[in-house]
């Protein structure tokens, strides 16, 4: 492309060279025949043009030189300076503004300079303003072309920046919404799981001398069973797409269903003992309400695994000033201490509720044997309205 463009410059200087004013007050044109100088100049300056784009400066400085020595030596009509205004144009297209006005009003300067002072026609004449006009356009149109391309490109990495960060956050929500649900799964499968095992474990003991209480153990194993796959299938259908039939709708669990969830456990056989001061059950933030409900099942089933089958529990809620405060007490010392060593999935879990809703979680072993789990959620919740930090 740049062999083409120098071919043509070159066409366009020889065919100017071949004509001039008849008179001066008149504007027909007679034909006339270049100088060989100029035809060698204007070569040489066509020529250094293929190069513009690999060394800009440097053509600039030969087409100057060439349009210098053609307006002191040669034919001052002769158009040598085309040559260096594309050149000029050029080095506008590929520096900076400041560069432009610099190289721009030197360019301007020699070749209008060396015209006036040194050339064969008055300093007046209006080819020498002609040279003046057109370098001063050069720059100007190579000025608003790399301004223009420099717009272009802002724009597209600006389009660019945004689509990375729309799949940014994109991944982001995924990754948050299989965290919740892993969490959330966890929980069911380790509290219904952890039930059914004591469970079918007591109706294995008592089968053969009290089949009575073996009969009971399997109706609480099936009652838990059943709970578990509810509520698997309340968390399954939040994966499902819009054209799947549509989700059970019944409310995510609260401490309103704290009494049925002690229940279960002691039906199991573990010794739990409530107290609640939540000022008689105040209503809660969805998020916090099904915090709370998880925090407290999960540190009971805890109990239930780990701190021996004699162990007791106490599980207090309590309305403290803008905080609820849950604690879940246990005086076992059972053999497995993974849940001391905080490694586990639940306590994991637990952490990432009350870190979602900006409260505090302290859990640990007691002085004399046990575990304590220690919970504070702000009850006005604090994360973005219409989102979900369960």
């Amino acid at each position: 492309m740049d062999a083409v463009l120098a071919t043509s410059v070159l066409l366009c200087m020889v065919a100017g060279s071949f004509v001039e004013p008849r008179h001066q007050d008149s504007v027909s044109w007679a034909l006339r025949t270049p100088d060989t100088l100029s035809l060698v100049l204007m070569a040489l300056g066509a020529a250094a043009l293929v190069f513009r784009r690999r060394a800009p400066m440097t053509v600039l400085a030969l087409t100057g030189a060439v349009s210098v020595v053609e307006s002191v030596t040669g034919d001052p009509r002769a158009p040598v300076a085309m040559s260096a205004v594309v050149a000029l144009y050029t080095v506008a297209s590929t520096t900076d503004r400041p560069t432009t006005w610099r190289v721009g009003l030197l360019t301007m300067t020699v070749l209008t300079g060396a015209a006036m002072s040194a050339g064969s026609l008055p300093w007046y004449a209006q080819e020498n303003l002609a040279i003046f006009a057109w370098t001063g356009i050069g720059a100007t149109a190579g000025d608003a072309v790399r301004s223009r391309r420099a717009f272009v490109q802002a724009i597209r990495e600006r389009a660019e920046r945004a689509e990375r960060t729309r799949e940014e956050e994109a991944r982001r929500r995924v990754a948050e919404e299989r965290l919740r649900i892993a969490r959330d799964l966890h929980d069911v499968v380790a509290h219904h799981i952890a039930l059914v095992n004591v469970q079918a474990g007591v109706a294995a003991h008592v089968m053969d001398k009290r089949p009575d209480q073996a009969k009971e153990a399997l109706a609480h194993v099936r009652e838990a069973s059943r709970s578990a796959l509810n509520e698997l299938r309340a968390t399954v259908g939040l994966l499902r797409q819009s054209g799947d039939p549509e989700a059970p709708t019944e409310p995510a669990p609260g401490l309103d269903r704290l009494d049925e969830l002690t229940g279960t456990f002691r039906s199991a056989g573990l010794h739990i003992e409530v107290a609640r001061a939540d000022q008689g059950g105040t209503t809660l933030p969805a998020a916090v309400d099904l915090a709370a409900y998880r925090i407290i099942q999960e540190a009971l089933t805890n109990v239930q695994k780990h701190a021996g089958p004699r162990a007791k529990a106490e599980v207090s809620v309590v309305r403290v000033g803008p905080n609820i405060e849950i604690t879940v007490l246990d005086d076992g010392s059972g053999e497995n201490e993974n849940r001391h060593s905080g490694g586990g999935h639940g306590l994991l879990g637990m952490r990432e509720r009350v870190s979602a809703l900006r409260g505090t979680l302290t859990t640990g072993p007691r002085y004399g044997g046990g575990f304590r789990v220690h919970a504070i959620l702000p009850v006005k919740n604090r994360t973005p309205t219409g989102e979900d930090p369960a």
